[in-house]
C-alpha cells in the first residue's frame, strides 16, 4: 500500500512539474512557424490571435532579412542558415512583410 501511494504521488509531483515547465508566461502564448526556404516564406500568408508568437526560421543556405512593410513594426538582421527571428504582434491589423535582401520574397501576417 506504501509503495503505491508512493508511486501516485511521485506521478503526481512529476505531471506538475511537466505542466510548470510548459505553462510560463511565454508558454501560455500561442505561436505560429514561418519557414524560410527555396526564396519564399512559408506559408505566405498567416492569420493569428493578437499576441500570438511569430517565428521564423531560415532554412536557406544564403542570408534573408524579415522586414514589416512599414519598417517600424518588426526588422530582424540578416538571418544565416537556421538562424531564428521572432516577434510578437499585439494589435490586430495586416502586416505585410518582405525580405529586404531579395524584396520579391513577401509574406502577410493577419492579426485578429
Amino acid at each position: 500500500m506504501k509503495r503505491r501511494v508512493l508511486k501516485f504521488s511521485l506521478s503526481l509531483v512529476l505531471l506538475a512539474l511537466s505542466f510548470a515547465s510548459t505553462s510560463g508566461a511565454a508558454g501560455n502564448s500561442p505561436s505560429v512557424a514561418i519557414t524560410i526556404d527555396n526564396f519564399s516564406f512559408t506559408p505566405q500568408e498567416v492569420r493569428v490571435k493578437a499576441g500570438t508568437t511569430i517565428v521564423w526560421t531560415n532554412h536557406d543556405d544564403i542570408p534573408h532579412t524579415v522586414v514589416s512593410s512599414d519598417d517600424s513594426s518588426f526588422k530582424s538582421k540578416a538571418l544565416d542558415t537556421d538562424d531564428k527571428f521572432t516577434t510578437v504582434l499585439t494589435k490586430p491589423g495586416t502586416y505585410a512583410y518582405y525580405c529586404s535582401i531579395h524584396p520579391k520574397m513577401t509574406g502577410k501576417i493577419v492579426v485578429e
